[in-house]
């Protein structure tokens, strides 16, 4: 008899484990054939003998025991390929697990292989040289976003139930927004990075695209917690699963701006994030309060400075490794590398600060603030990054460089000041998932858990694509 991949969350994959419904290896060999014949492109290795080696060994009483998963490419694990998903480190091989990584191995979990990301996490379009182009399961047709693409595109495409990701400037929300999963994006530091990691420009956290609130939970109860490597990580809080739902909302105050003042947002999406905005303040019984958001606009000195760290790690290989990037990393190296000087570098610091005393203000006055998590739904999976958004032509609105960001202008606020937020499932628009993004307070995930948990109850979202796998 063949067994299909589990469609259910991971923590009911675990209590099925547990009961002896089904086991880790059957379910690994599921995840195995279903991954070898999508044709999503999510996963650019497997690991199948020492995954087969686990999951017959697997001890179910831990909390991801016997648990597959798959591992974005951006972090490492020892023996496995650590190409950043670039052809430019092709033949480059893992020294080391990843903080994470170790600890989601103590915790159990059997490790299926690594899913696909954008080259060096850099843009939100899953596309790569190396690795080709990973697709939506909703539509093949489209992108599942990035970077963590692969990951989102296995878990809503039930190839694995959960899979790590990572957030620099949206790439855990925008791809969990576009394939209707649900995505955390924490307090910077929450889960240590690391090890050997390069920490500027702080913007960087690491977590999972996951199908249910309760999965995360417990992805974060396991992961969290201070590394002597990870310098800015943060100390370890306990309780995330087992304090589901026990926190009172009721009466904190909620901001909502579609656009944060600063993207352009399609009409149909706001239609669907505005309804599910005000079912979740209703039902949460949330105060509406009127803010005035209008968060500063970011030059392309931004995403010029986030590049030094690439230019670190591409070392003497730059310039003579050019053609092996993608277009985009091409040209914003070649950018960066004969135009980014001192006095760009300050305007960048000064546009940190300005984002900062601006999302500050906000949360002197409000607990949440609503808005879209992505400006239109998802956009086609070769790229490029979108320019119309609707019927609107970004360049002749707002300019080249506002319409190359608008995709990411609602979610890397918050990587830059650190604040935690979340994407929730929020309807569809053209048979295309919709995402709410809440963004919170510094250090209080676990209240944003508990308002995704009452929409999650309100309003179930599918836990993976209809007609899934795919």
């Amino acid at each position: 008899m063949t067994v299909q991949t589990w469609l259910g969350d991971a923590c009911s994959l675990v209590n099925a484990f547990r009961a002896g419904e089904t086991s880790p290896l059957e379910q690994l060999d599921a995840c195995i054939a279903a991954i070898e014949a999508s044709e999503l492109n999510a996963f650019s290795y497997l690991d199948t003998d020492a995954a087969r080696a686990t999951a017959k060994s697997a001890d179910v009483s831990l909390p991801f025991g016997g648990l597959p998963i798959g591992f974005k490419e951006l972090d490492p694990v020892a023996g496995w390929p650590f190409t950043e998903a670039s052809l430019v480190f092709k033949d480059r091989v893992g020294q080391w697990d990843s903080t994470m990584a170790t600890r989601l191995r103590a915790a159990g979990a059997v490790f299926v292989g690594q899913t696909t990301a954008s080259e060096f996490g850099g843009i939100n379009c899953t596309n790569t040289k190396i690795h080709g182009t990973t697709r939506n399961p909703w539509n093949t047709e489209r992108t599942p976003g990035g970077s963590s693409g692969g990951s989102a595109a296995a878990v809503a495409g039930g190839l694995v139930p959960i899979a790590s990701a990572g957030d620099g400037g949206g790439s855990i929300r925008i791809p969990s927004g576009f394939t209707g999963m649900f995505g955390l994006k924490a307090t910077y530091g929450r889960i240590p990075r690391g090890p050997h990691v390069y920490q500027p420009p702080l913007t960087v956290v690491i977590g999972c695209v996951s199908r249910s609130v309760r999965d995360t939970a417990r992805w974060f109860d396991n992961c969290n917690g201070f590394d002597s490597r990870d310098t800015l990580s943060l100390p370890r809080v306990e309780g995330w699963e087992a304090g589901l739902g026990t926190h009172e909302l009721r009466g904190k105050k909620a901001a909502f701006s579609i656009d944060l003042g600063a993207a352009v947002v399609n009409p149909a999406i706001v239609a669907t994030v505005v309804n599910a905005a005000e079912a979740l303040i209703a039902d949460a019984g949330l105060k509406r309060v009127d803010v005035v958001v209008k968060l500063p606009e970011a030059g392309i000195e931004w995403a010029m400075s986030n590049l030094v760290g690439l230019m670190g790690t591409l070392g003497d290989r730059y310039p003579g490794c050019n053609d092996e990037l993608t277009p985009e990393i091409q040209f914003g190296m070649n950018i960066a590398s004969h135009h980014f000087d001192l006095r760009q570098a300050g305007a960048v610091e000064n546009f940190r600060r300005d984002v900062n005393e601006t999302m500050a203000d906000i949360f002197d006055d409000v607990d949440f603030l609503f808005c879209s998590t992505n400006p239109d739904v998802a956009f086609d999976a070769a790229g490029p990054l979108p320019t119309v958004v609707g019927d609107i032509d970004l360049v002749k609105e707002v300019g080249f460089e506002r319409a190359m960001g608008n995709n990411g202008a609602l979610t890397f606020p918050a990587n830059l000041t650190g604040n935690p937020a979340v994407t929730i499932p929020a309807g569809t628009v053209d048979g295309l998932p919709v995402g709410l993004q809440v963004v919170g307070r510094h250090h209080e995930e676990q209240l944003l858990l508990d308002l995704a948990l009452i929409a999650e109850r309100a309003r179930p979202w599918p836990l993976v694509v209809p007609g899934a796998p795919v």
